[in-house]
């Protein structure tokens, strides 16, 4: 996919805003054309930024912004500069993507005040993340207040998970009381990456056992069965499952507690070390994926300590699901990391001849934005990668939604 100048009628402006950030890209649900995209940094701080795309040209302002909604007012500013007028271009919607939607929200929905109480009330199952999404709704709202909004939450796809998938073993009236249960995260991403992978082999996603690996600064993986998820790696927040960027994964709970009686350590001192000072950071001092290879290849031992401990928790549920699976299918790699880095790929799945699991290491090196296939001929399990595209998710999500109301 490209951005280039194209017919802006019935294209939907994508949001995605973090609590110091707001992607944003400019997608034509039906074609799957690009319009613009850009991403606001540092909002709120020193340093911020605006890196906007727009008919094949590219934009960067060093500028302040102290809050969402002023970074999207110069958004706003800059399509217009290049000749998009968001107000009157004949948008479809703007889709705004939250994380969490609790117990409440399961499908895409239009965005009405009471939809927005109820977010703001459920985000303390995910303070890192609502608050902003919410800002970036108001936001828009604002400045495109005849533009229908949607939103898509990202724990929607693992909604129906086995109640043994989704139930914590605590006791039921304080996990009802609080809502704690399993919800999944990168929902979004999960699902369309799926289907793209039962497109690509030419089945239907109902005759399809899949393994998805959504591996980027956050990660995830899933198993789906017939298209429809038994069971993900994130919980009740994004913070559980695989090692991540500068999250934690899995830990003993007991940890939590013993931070807490013996380093005196407060909950938030305890929360900011696991979802920002955890995982691959923790570990090396790196979360970004490339650093830390490059850090592996001068010597490091700390680096190769992290990229030991991550490829062992990838392999932990990759083995999990391919038993909660029973027969499998595909195993199917996605997001920065997943797309991106062959040898952890590779090393992912060394050792699993016997399963019908086997790399092709010509195929598995190429580089391409395309789905494409790294198995080799003699194995009964495809091996794909797929380019995921949240964004094109969200916005068809959302046209379908306005087309409905």
């Amino acid at each position: 996919m490209s951005v280039g100048h194209t017919g802006i009628r019935g294209a939907v402006l994508v949001l995605n805003a973090g609590s110091s950030s707001l992607k944003y890209q400019l997608v034509h649900p039906d074609t799957e054309v690009v319009s613009a995209e850009g991403l606001c940094e540092r909002i709120g701080d020193l340093g911020s930024s605006i890196t906007h795309e727009q008919n094949g040209t590219e934009v960067t302002e060093q500028i302040e912004l102290p809050d969402h909604k002023t970074a999207f007012e110069r958004v706003v500013a800059l399509f217009a500069e290049g000749g998009i007028d968001l107000a009157t271009a004949g948008l479809r919607a703007v889709g705004h993507r939250v994380v969490h939607g609790g117990r409440t929200f399961f499908m895409p929905t239009l965005v009405t005040e009471h939809v927005m109480s109820e977010i703001d009330r459920i985000s303390t199952l995910a303070p890192l993340h609502n608050p902003a999404n919410l800002i970036g709704m108001r936001a828009a709202g604002e400045l495109l207040p005849d533009v229908p909004a949607v939103v898509v939450f990202d724990t929607a796809f693992f909604h129906g998970l086995p109640d043994a998938a989704s139930t914590y073993a605590i006791d039921r009236g304080v996990a009802t009381l609080h809502a704690i249960r399993r919800y999944g995260f990168h929902g979004t991403s999960h699902e369309y990456v799926s289907a793209k992978a039962a497109e690509f082999l030419g089945r239907p996603p109902t005759e399809l056992n899949q393994i998805v690996l959504h591996l980027g600064n956050g990660a995830s993986a899933s198993a789906i069965r017939g298209g429809q998820p038994i069971d993900t790696s994130m919980g009740m927040t994004p913070l559980q499952g695989l090692v991540m960027g500068t999250r934690s994964g899995d830990i003993d709970p007991a940890v939590v507690i013993h931070l807490h009686r013996v380093a005196k350590l407060s909950a938030e001192q305890i929360d900011t070390l696991l979802n920002k000072q955890s995982g691959l950071k923790g570990l090396c001092g790196e979360s970004d994926f490339r650093s830390v290879t490059q850090l592996i290849e001068q010597g490091d031992a700390s680096a190769k300590l992290a990229y030991d401990v991550y490829v062992h928790r990838l392999r932990q549920y990759i083995g999990a699901y391919m038993l909660d699976l029973g027969r499998l299918d595909a195993i199917v790699f996605t997001a920065g990391v997943g797309e991106n880095a062959a040898g952890l790929r590779a090393d992912a799945l060394a050792g699993l001849e016997n399963f019908g699991i086997v790399i092709d290491p010509d195929r598995n090196a190429v580089r391409s934005k395309d789905p494409r296939r790294i198995s080799a001929d003699g194995g009964t399990v495809d091996v794909l990668v797929v380019p995921t595209n949240e964004e094109l998710a969200i916005a068809r999500q959302s046209a379908a939604v306005v087309a409905e109301a």
